[in-house]
């Protein structure tokens, strides 16, 4: 884990001094250069060519095929060299932009160890260059890997390594019309438990055939009778909320949230679950609905800590959750601020952002009570299409002292070089609709005892912070 807050700043966010394009431009140099280097490396073996069977499926299978399969969210299936050549040249475009794999995080700033990194390193990119420069050979079909075997479609992600769940709840069902405004359903569910139970993960998928094109988000928010923390932990837009916050939140590019060893979120008897089915219509009628799936732990095996999703949000609130300040005028670029103060010493398990069409660009900075600023994260390449959830490695995780701001700075830009814009034309605010704005970053924060994070930094010491740089 890296652990901030007794050492000096290491360094300062440097997008400020070059702007959103300029060290986006600097970023990409620098990623350009390196994939430049380790292209002519590699390009040394000239007597060894590069074939499918024998350097490219093993990439396809580590990093697209879990999507680029029949039946899958993708629109072509690679698992074979017949089925992958047509499309050579395209995936060449899309792997040396980085479009491909959805991995939108700058990869020369801030934290950089993942549990769930779906990214090309710079040597696999050069070597399918080289695959599709070289004519996109075939090889001996002797050198293929063994086919890589996935779950069916019905079982649920987490069940390959945590089982089937404990417990699965569903929505009821909703009806898009073919055409028509956008729709937020919001029924409710009862959680059947007639005891106390910790949550160590849960899922969150759409059902229903082709649910996934409506379906732009679905929220299942905790509803039950106890007190709330939350203005006691943090002073944040996320506070000004009643009850124990969310479970979780399905787009996609996120389908659960694990929490680590020793943490977890509390359900009580009586709670319930409050859906929100963000839905838009795509041309035909389809109905969709969204299951929960919750894994326990073991009874007798509570967890120590509690975990809350927040939402750190760029730009401030005049008044409750839903009145949050935005102003994007027409045929420009905009820098949105925000400031969120832990009141406890706090682990963060993962970045999220969450913007709309106009999104560009967001970063989540530390500022430390001593003053110094770690950059935690930075997408630079945002993508409204893929709402990629970025989970910290656990031995990345940072860990930050009581009175640490949280800093999230967004940008959206609103002109007609923005190829997602619909009109950039219109002044856009905040609002739900996906022609609005939004401005925020969901992440899994487990608040800590002094003494517990005081433990953390004498077992750690001061050489984590290293990695963040």
């Amino acid at each position: 884990m890296l652990i901030f807050g007794f050492r000096a700043g290491c360094f300062r966010f440097r997008v400020r001094r070059f702007g959103f394009q300029g060290w986006r431009g600097l970023a990409t140099s620098l990623s350009l250069v390196g994939m430049a280097f380790a292209s002519s490396a590699f390009g040394a073996e000239l007597g060894k060519p590069v074939t499918f069977a024998k350097d490219i499926a093993p990439i396809f299978q580590e990093k697209c095929q879990e999507c680029h399969r029949t039946g899958s969210m993708a629109p072509m299936s690679l698992l074979t060299y017949e089925e992958t050549r047509p499309w050579a040249k395209a995936i060449k475009a899309k792997v040396v932009s980085r479009a491909m794999p959805p991995w939108h995080l700058d990869k020369t700033v801030g934290i950089q160890k993942f549990a769930n990194d779906s990214s090309l390193s710079d040597e696999q990119i050069a070597t399918i260059v080289r695959w599709v420069d070289s004519g996109a050979p075939m090889g001996d079909p002797k050198d293929l890997p063994a086919a890589k075997q996935f779950p069916d479609f019905k079982d649920w992600q987490l069940a390959k390594t945590l089982g089937q769940p404990d417990l699965v709840i569903e929505s009821e069902p909703y009806t898009m019309p073919a055409h028509g405004q956008d729709v937020w359903w919001k029924p409710y569910a009862t959680v059947p438990i007639t005891e106390p139970r910790w949550v160590r993960a849960v899922e969150i998928r759409p059902i229903g055939k082709n649910a996934q094109r409506v379906v732009h988000h679905s929220i299942a928010r905790l509803q039950q009778d106890e007190p709330d923390l939350r203005t006691s932990l943090l002073t944040a837009a996320d506070a000004n909320n009643s009850g124990p916050g969310m479970l979780m939140e399905w787009a996609i590019g996120k389908s659960y949230d694990q929490y680590e060893p020793g943490t977890g979120k509390l359900l009580l008897p009586g709670s319930r679950i409050w859906w929100e089915l963000h839905l838009h219509a795509v041309g035909e009628e389809i109905t969709a609905q969204t299951q929960l799936a919750i894994y326990f732990y073991p009874k007798g095996q509570e967890p120590k800590n509690r975990t809350y999703l927040l939402s750190f949000t760029a730009g401030s609130y005049v008044g409750g959750e839903h009145e949050q300040t935005l102003d994007i005028p027409p045929n420009g670029i905009t820098e949105t601020q925000g400031y969120h103060v832990l009141r406890h010493p706090a682990k963060l398990s993962n970045f999220q952002p969450h913007m709309h069409l106009r999104g560009k660009a967001m970063a989540m900075e530390a500022i430390l009570p001593d003053g110094s600023i770690q950059l935690l994260s930075y997408v630079d390449r945002f993508n409204f299409n893929w709402m990629t959830n970025y989970i910290y490695a656990e031995d990345a995780v940072p860990v930050l002292p009581a009175g640490t701001v949280i800093h999230i700075t967004a940008w959206h830009d609103n002109t007609a070089n923005n190829p997602n814009n619909p009109d950039p034309t219109q002044w856009v605010g905040w609002g739900e609709r996906t022609v609005d704005e939004m401005a925020h970053a969901w992440v899994n924060v487990t608040f800590l005892s002094d003494d517990e994070y005081q433990t953390y930094v004498a077992k750690k010491g001061a050489s984590v912070a290293q990695a963040s740089k």
